[in-house]
């Protein structure tokens, strides 16, 4: 999470025609570390109203979810730290309590803007999770299988996105709004809400939102990868030499390059303009792919 931090602040340097981190360390590597040192020595100040119990679990309740999905990613042949046979239910089960812990800091930090952040936050993920599980459904009718594992090994021929381009477009853009990235930046809209769900939180508490949203852009890059890009796999089943760790995470950042550039090139969505493109448009079409899925498996 925090060489993605000093990744991000380069990568909108450059959009921006500036250089980015340069000074602490080489090319500003320890530029992200000595802010969060300073981040550490913040004060942790708690709301005269808010409900003390509910503010000071939500920061712990929203970033403890997001590094249970390391234990089931499949960075290479050898490197699944548990190969469990429902890796993928794992990490979709988990997400849902990130969401829940969002609730939670909104609603116990007793202020307008980080409660209508919450429910904005809620309102999307329920909207986006939809079709981004419609789209995975996808690559599980023709793996049979939600060992994560398996699913990359099904792809030693050719990957996924080549012949489910549509699940695959459809996964990472509702994975974009799943982590509240721009476009899709509504519940931390900081011209409406301030700094929206998470306004009254302050030193670590605040850091630890900071970091889950960085480790969660990740793993939805790291499953991405998996489903869709051959994991640790080259193309076409050829490694070329490079060892399948450097493979997956290669993808992986590629990806996570991907969402940045999306931050700094698209201006943010109205929030009725995000639900109704879920809705409207994201839900049919991936289910009408999934209808198509299922019906080709079934002829073949």
């Amino acid at each position: 999470a925090l060489f993605l931090v000093w990744l991000e602040r380069k990568v909108a340097g450059h959009i921006q025609l500036r250089i980015g981190p340069k000074e602490v360390g080489p090319f500003g590597l320890l530029q992200t570390i000595v802010d969060g040192l300073k981040l550490v020595g913040k004060e942790l100040i708690t709301p005269k109203r808010a409900d003390k119990i509910l503010f000071i679990i939500a920061p712990v309740l929203v970033f403890v979810p997001v590094l249970v999905p390391f234990i089931v990613l499949p960075f290479s042949k050898s490197l699944p730290l548990n190969d469990m046979n429902v890796g993928l239910l794992v990490i979709f089960s988990f997400s849902t309590i990130n969401v829940l812990a969002i609730l939670i800091g909104g609603w116990g930090s007793n202020n307008k803007y980080a409660l209508l952040g919450a429910i904005r936050s809620v309102a999307q993920n329920i909207a986006y999770e939809i079709p981004l599980l419609l789209s995975v459904l996808s690559v599980v009718l023709m793996t049979k299988t939600l060992q994560m594992s398996k699913i990359v090994e099904a792809q030693s021929s050719y990957w996924f996105f080549l012949v489910q381009p549509i699940a695959a477009l459809t996964y990472f853009i509702c994975a974009t709004a799943e982590t509240n990235r721009a476009p899709f930046d509504i519940p931390e809209a900081e011209s409406e809400l301030v700094a929206g769900f998470h306004t009254e939180f302050s030193g670590m508490r605040f850091g630890l939102f900071f970091l889950a949203e960085y480790t969660n852009v990740f793993v939805v890059c790291a499953v991405a990868t998996t489903l869709f890009l051959g994991g640790w796999t080259g193309p076409f089943g050829y490694s070329l030499g490079i060892p399948g760790i450097i493979w997956f995470l290669a993808k992986t950042y590629l990806l996570v390059f991907v969402i940045m550039w999306f931050r700094w090139t698209f201006p943010r969505l109205r929030f009725d303009q995000l639900i109704s493109f879920s809705w409207k448009v994201l839900i049919p079409l991936a289910l009408a792919n999934l209808i198509i899925t299922a019906g080709v498996i079934k002829l073949i």
